[in-house]
């Protein structure tokens, strides 16, 4: 027995089957910044004073930009899949939520790869 009316089954309106698959993501992105944020936060505060030639050999330490380099990915990931859901639950017109979701994922994906290129110019 189906809980969906006739017609939605004719319109195939309904569960699009990924809300599970994206909560998940949202959950474990936020869990993984956790733990990387505590040790981005510790170790600024670490660093006050310090100048930049101090800054640039932190950032150059393998472990500290792949940590950084972690941290850009999960924060970017983190922050367009939550904005999306709020484009999805609030902007009704298809083809401006269409728009505005392209536009959010293409920054995100700009912005986090501008960030990794900068980690990894500090690195090598």
């Amino acid at each position: 027995m189906s809980l969906r009316t006739p017609l939605a089954r004719v319109r195939h309106l309904g569960s699009a089957k990924d809300g599970t698959h994206h909560w998940w993501l949202q959950r474990v992105t936020a869990l993984a910044l956790v733990p990387l944020l505590l040790w981005f936060v510790i170790s600024v505060i670490g660093m006050l004073g310090a100048d930049h030639r101090s800054m640039v050999d932190w950032v150059s330490n393998p472990v500290t930009a792949a940590l950084l380099i972690l941290l850009i990915i999960a924060t970017f990931y983190h922050a367009v899949l939550g904005l999306q859901v709020v484009i999805e639950d609030y902007m009704h017109d298809r083809v401006a939520r269409m728009a505005v979701l392209l536009l959010v994922q293409g920054l995100g994906f700009l912005l986090a790869t501008v960030g990794v290129i900068s980690v990894l110019s500090l690195l090598f």
